[in-house]
Protein backbone atom coordinates (compact mmCIF):
# COMPACT_ATOMS: atom_id res chain seq x y z
CA UNK A 1 0.00 0.00 0.00
CA UNK A 2 2.79 2.40 0.95
CA UNK A 3 4.63 1.56 -2.27
CA UNK A 4 1.51 2.20 -4.36
CA UNK A 5 0.94 5.55 -2.62
CA UNK A 6 4.55 6.57 -3.13
CA UNK A 7 4.46 5.48 -6.77
CA UNK A 8 1.27 7.44 -7.39
CA UNK A 9 2.68 10.58 -5.76
CA UNK A 10 5.96 10.19 -7.62
CA UNK A 11 4.24 9.89 -10.99
CA UNK A 12 2.22 13.03 -10.28
CA UNK A 13 5.42 15.09 -10.16
CA UNK A 14 5.83 16.86 -13.53
CA UNK A 15 8.34 15.13 -15.84
CA UNK A 16 11.25 17.58 -15.89
CA UNK A 17 11.21 18.06 -12.12
CA UNK A 18 10.88 14.33 -11.60
CA UNK A 19 13.76 13.51 -13.93
CA UNK A 20 16.15 16.13 -12.52
CA UNK A 21 15.52 15.51 -8.81
CA UNK A 22 15.65 11.74 -9.33
CA UNK A 23 18.98 12.05 -11.16
CA UNK A 24 20.36 14.17 -8.30
CA UNK A 25 19.23 11.71 -5.62
CA UNK A 26 20.52 8.66 -7.53
CA UNK A 27 23.88 10.35 -8.16
CA UNK A 28 24.25 11.15 -4.47
CA UNK A 29 23.24 7.60 -3.55
CA UNK A 30 25.84 6.19 -5.96
CA UNK A 31 28.52 8.35 -4.33
CA UNK A 32 27.40 7.34 -0.83
CA UNK A 33 27.57 3.67 -1.84
CA UNK A 34 31.05 4.32 -3.33
CA UNK A 35 29.96 3.13 -6.76
CA UNK A 36 31.39 6.36 -8.14
CA UNK A 37 33.40 9.21 -6.66
CA UNK A 38 32.94 12.99 -6.88
CA UNK A 39 36.24 13.10 -8.79
CA UNK A 40 34.47 11.42 -11.70
CA UNK A 41 31.70 14.03 -11.68
CA UNK A 42 33.14 17.48 -11.07
CA UNK A 43 33.47 20.28 -13.61
CA UNK A 44 36.98 20.30 -15.09
CA UNK A 45 37.40 22.13 -18.43
CA UNK A 46 40.72 20.44 -19.16
CA UNK A 47 39.30 16.94 -18.73
CA UNK A 48 36.22 17.89 -20.73
CA UNK A 49 37.85 19.53 -23.71
CA UNK A 50 41.23 17.79 -23.81
CA UNK A 51 40.30 14.31 -22.63
CA UNK A 52 36.70 14.34 -23.95
CA UNK A 53 35.09 13.49 -20.60
CA UNK A 54 31.96 15.28 -21.78
CA UNK A 55 29.71 13.66 -19.17
CA UNK A 56 31.12 16.16 -16.68
CA UNK A 57 29.10 18.89 -18.41
CA UNK A 58 26.00 17.21 -16.95
CA UNK A 59 27.17 15.35 -13.83
CA UNK A 60 28.50 18.49 -12.15
CA UNK A 61 24.85 19.62 -11.93
CA UNK A 62 23.73 16.37 -10.26
CA UNK A 63 25.90 16.19 -7.13
CA UNK A 64 25.19 18.43 -4.14
CA UNK A 65 27.64 16.90 -1.69
CA UNK A 66 27.25 14.08 0.85
CA UNK A 67 23.92 13.49 2.54
CA UNK A 68 23.48 16.09 5.26
CA UNK A 69 21.84 19.44 5.98
CA UNK A 70 23.28 21.15 2.91
CA UNK A 71 22.12 18.34 0.61
CA UNK A 72 18.59 18.25 2.08
CA UNK A 73 18.32 22.05 1.99
CA UNK A 74 19.27 22.13 -1.69
CA UNK A 75 17.01 19.20 -2.61
CA UNK A 76 13.99 20.79 -0.93
CA UNK A 77 14.49 24.10 -2.71
CA UNK A 78 15.30 22.42 -6.02
CA UNK A 79 12.19 20.25 -5.88
CA UNK A 80 9.81 22.98 -4.69
CA UNK A 81 10.76 25.76 -7.06
CA UNK A 82 11.48 23.57 -10.06
CA UNK A 83 8.06 21.97 -9.65
CA UNK A 84 6.26 25.28 -9.13
CA UNK A 85 7.85 26.73 -12.26
CA UNK A 86 6.88 23.67 -14.28
CA UNK A 87 3.32 23.70 -12.94
CA UNK A 88 3.01 27.49 -13.02
CA UNK A 89 4.40 29.70 -15.77
CA UNK A 90 5.59 26.65 -17.76
CA UNK A 91 2.34 24.72 -17.43
CA UNK A 92 1.74 22.96 -20.76
CA UNK A 93 5.09 24.25 -22.07
CA UNK A 94 7.46 21.41 -21.19
CA UNK A 95 9.65 22.10 -24.23
CA UNK A 96 10.12 25.73 -23.15
CA UNK A 97 11.06 24.53 -19.66
CA UNK A 98 13.61 22.08 -21.05
CA UNK A 99 15.00 24.89 -23.21
CA UNK A 100 15.39 27.05 -20.09
CA UNK A 101 17.36 24.20 -18.53
CA UNK A 102 19.60 23.97 -21.60
CA UNK A 103 20.08 27.73 -21.92
CA UNK A 104 20.75 28.19 -18.20
CA UNK A 105 23.09 25.21 -18.09
CA UNK A 106 25.11 26.32 -21.11
CA UNK A 107 25.41 29.91 -19.86
CA UNK A 108 26.37 28.73 -16.39
CA UNK A 109 28.98 26.41 -17.87
CA UNK A 110 30.52 29.31 -19.81
CA UNK A 111 30.63 31.43 -16.65
CA UNK A 112 32.01 28.41 -14.79
CA UNK A 113 35.13 28.58 -16.95
CA UNK A 114 36.05 31.83 -15.20
CA UNK A 115 35.17 30.98 -11.59
CA UNK A 116 36.62 28.32 -9.33
CA UNK A 117 33.55 26.10 -8.98
CA UNK A 118 33.59 22.35 -9.45
CA UNK A 119 29.86 21.68 -8.97
CA UNK A 120 27.18 23.98 -10.39
CA UNK A 121 23.99 22.31 -9.13
CA UNK A 122 23.48 24.77 -6.28
CA UNK A 123 23.89 27.73 -8.64
CA UNK A 124 21.34 26.10 -10.96
CA UNK A 125 18.88 25.84 -8.06
CA UNK A 126 19.34 29.55 -7.30
CA UNK A 127 18.63 30.29 -10.97
CA UNK A 128 15.30 28.44 -10.71
CA UNK A 129 14.46 30.26 -7.48
CA UNK A 130 15.30 33.59 -9.09
CA UNK A 131 13.10 33.04 -12.14
CA UNK A 132 10.19 31.86 -9.99
CA UNK A 133 10.58 34.79 -7.59
CA UNK A 134 10.56 37.36 -10.40
CA UNK A 135 7.46 35.80 -11.95
CA UNK A 136 5.63 35.80 -8.61
CA UNK A 137 6.49 39.25 -7.23
CA UNK A 138 3.45 39.52 -4.96
CA UNK A 139 4.04 36.34 -2.96
CA UNK A 140 5.00 37.11 0.62
CA UNK A 141 7.72 34.88 2.09
CA UNK A 142 8.48 33.86 5.68
CA UNK A 143 12.07 32.78 6.19
CA UNK A 144 12.60 30.73 9.38
CA UNK A 145 9.92 32.84 11.01
CA UNK A 146 12.44 35.69 11.27
CA UNK A 147 12.06 37.60 8.01
CA UNK A 148 8.95 38.50 6.03
CA UNK A 149 9.55 39.80 2.54
CA UNK A 150 8.24 39.60 -1.00
CA UNK A 151 9.36 36.81 -3.32
CA UNK A 152 11.86 38.81 -5.48
CA UNK A 153 14.09 39.17 -2.41
CA UNK A 154 14.27 35.41 -1.82
CA UNK A 155 17.49 34.74 -3.82
CA UNK A 156 19.25 37.54 -1.94
CA UNK A 157 18.03 36.22 1.42
CA UNK A 158 19.38 32.79 0.49
CA UNK A 159 22.70 34.38 -0.43
CA UNK A 160 22.82 36.09 2.97
CA UNK A 161 22.01 32.76 4.63
CA UNK A 162 24.89 31.13 2.76
CA UNK A 163 27.17 33.91 3.92
CA UNK A 164 26.12 33.34 7.54
CA UNK A 165 26.94 29.64 7.16
CA UNK A 166 30.41 30.57 5.94
CA UNK A 167 29.84 29.45 2.35
CA UNK A 168 31.06 31.26 -0.74
CA UNK A 169 28.49 33.59 -2.26
CA UNK A 170 29.99 33.09 -5.73
CA UNK A 171 27.59 30.18 -6.23
CA UNK A 172 24.57 32.32 -5.39
CA UNK A 173 25.76 35.25 -7.48
CA UNK A 174 26.28 32.96 -10.48
CA UNK A 175 22.75 31.55 -10.15
CA UNK A 176 21.26 35.03 -9.75
CA UNK A 177 23.18 36.34 -12.77
CA UNK A 178 22.09 33.51 -15.07
CA UNK A 179 18.52 33.67 -13.77
CA UNK A 180 18.39 37.41 -14.39
CA UNK A 181 19.73 37.06 -17.93
CA UNK A 182 17.06 34.47 -18.74
CA UNK A 183 14.30 36.52 -17.10
CA UNK A 184 15.38 39.68 -18.92
CA UNK A 185 15.57 38.01 -22.34
CA UNK A 186 12.32 36.07 -21.89
CA UNK A 187 10.09 38.39 -19.85
CA UNK A 188 11.44 41.94 -19.98
CA UNK A 189 13.11 42.69 -23.30
CA UNK A 190 10.29 41.36 -25.55
CA UNK A 191 7.89 43.81 -23.86
CA UNK A 192 10.11 46.86 -24.33
CA UNK A 193 9.61 49.30 -27.22
CA UNK A 194 11.47 47.79 -30.15
CA UNK A 195 12.13 44.61 -28.21
CA UNK A 196 11.56 41.09 -29.45
CA UNK A 197 11.81 37.58 -28.16
CA UNK A 198 15.38 36.36 -28.61
CA UNK A 199 14.98 32.98 -26.94
CA UNK A 200 12.98 30.63 -29.13
CA UNK A 201 12.53 26.99 -28.25
CA UNK A 202 13.75 24.75 -31.11
CA UNK A 203 10.96 22.93 -32.90
CA UNK A 204 12.65 19.59 -32.23
CA UNK A 205 12.17 20.11 -28.48
CA UNK A 206 8.52 21.02 -29.01
CA UNK A 207 8.01 17.87 -31.07
CA UNK A 208 9.56 15.73 -28.33
CA UNK A 209 8.16 17.25 -25.16
CA UNK A 210 4.96 19.16 -25.87
CA UNK A 211 1.71 17.22 -25.86
CA UNK A 212 -1.60 18.71 -27.03
CA UNK A 213 -3.70 17.36 -24.17
CA UNK A 214 -3.44 17.84 -20.41
CA UNK A 215 -3.54 14.90 -18.06
CA UNK A 216 -6.93 15.05 -16.25
CA UNK A 217 -5.38 13.32 -13.21
CA UNK A 218 -2.58 15.89 -12.92
CA UNK A 219 -2.39 17.44 -9.43
CA UNK A 220 -0.46 20.74 -9.45
CA UNK A 221 1.50 21.87 -6.43
CA UNK A 222 -0.19 24.99 -4.96
CA UNK A 223 1.84 28.15 -5.31
CA UNK A 224 0.14 29.66 -2.27
CA UNK A 225 2.71 27.86 -0.09
CA UNK A 226 5.91 28.25 -2.12
CA UNK A 227 8.33 27.25 0.62
CA UNK A 228 6.46 24.33 2.12
CA UNK A 229 8.60 24.68 5.25
CA UNK A 230 9.24 27.41 7.80
CA UNK A 231 12.17 28.87 5.88
CA UNK A 232 10.27 29.36 2.64
CA UNK A 233 6.61 29.56 3.48
CA UNK A 234 4.59 32.26 1.82
CA UNK A 235 1.24 33.58 0.79
CA UNK A 236 -0.04 36.03 -1.76
CA UNK A 237 -0.46 39.59 -0.60
CA UNK A 238 -4.05 40.35 0.21
CA UNK A 239 -4.79 36.65 0.73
Amino acid sequence: MAYQTFRQEYLQVPPVTRAYTTACVLTTAAVQLELITPFQLYFNPELIFKHFQVWRLITNYLFFGPVGFNFLFNMIFLYRYCRMLEEGSFRGRTADFVFMFIFGGLLMTVFGLFVNLVFLGQAFTIMLVYVWSRRNPYVRMNFFGLLIFQAPFLPWVLMGFSLLLGNSIIVDLLGIAVGHIYFFLEDVFPNQPGGRRLLRTPSVLKAIFDTPEDDPNYNPLPEERPGGFAWGEGQRLGG
